[in-house]
């Protein structure tokens, strides 16, 4: 099993912190489980998803390539591209 980080900006970090549940749900659906949203300590508005998964390249790739309704969802929580993915190694 590996550990992912997905970092990006958002463009508010409140309204990002109420999608947890969708964004961990999508996240699921994806291949990740254990999902933990961080937020940066230096007050930006740059935020990290860690999860554990056992296809990094999968999910890393699904982020890549988002379905048209985890884009929609993406946007309605504020996501600011790019989006980078971070494996464990």
């Amino acid at each position: 099993m590996a550990k992912i980080v997905i970092t990006h900006k958002v463009t508010d970090i409140e309204k990002w912190l109420k999608g947890k549940a969708e964004r961990a749900a999508a996240i699921a659906h994806m291949g990740g489980r254990n999902v933990v949203d961080h937020v940066a300590a230096d007050g930006s508005n740059t935020v990290a998803v860690t999860a554990d998964t056992d296809d990094p390249a999968g999910v890393a790739a699904a982020v890549a390539s988002p379905p048209p309704d985890v884009v929609s969802a993406m946007e309605q929580h504020g996501v600011v591209p790019p989006v980078t993915v971070h494996v464990e190694k």
